[in-house]
């Protein structure tokens, strides 16, 4: 039996699901715009892509997370 996926990646499926856009789609459009920080980010994805809090904030933290891992 494998784990249960923790973490922001447990939001995967549910976005995938709601917004109909792959992760990876997701994650190269944060890691394109030319915005930086966390929570700006965040707003950016609420505003101009109608994704709900939470699911931006899991996207936006994974996608850093990943980006500044050496």
């Amino acid at each position: 039996m494998t784990a249960p996926v923790k973490g922001p990646a447990s939001y995967f499926p549910s976005i995938e699901k709601k917004y109909g856009r792959p992760i990876a789609e997701w994650k190269d459009l944060i890691c394109s715009s030319p915005l930086t920080k966390h929570m700006e980010l965040v707003a950016w994805l609420k505003t101009e892509h109608g994704l709900g809090h939470g699911h931006a904030n899991a996207l936006v933290a994974h996608t850093l997370a990943e980006d500044t891992t050496p």
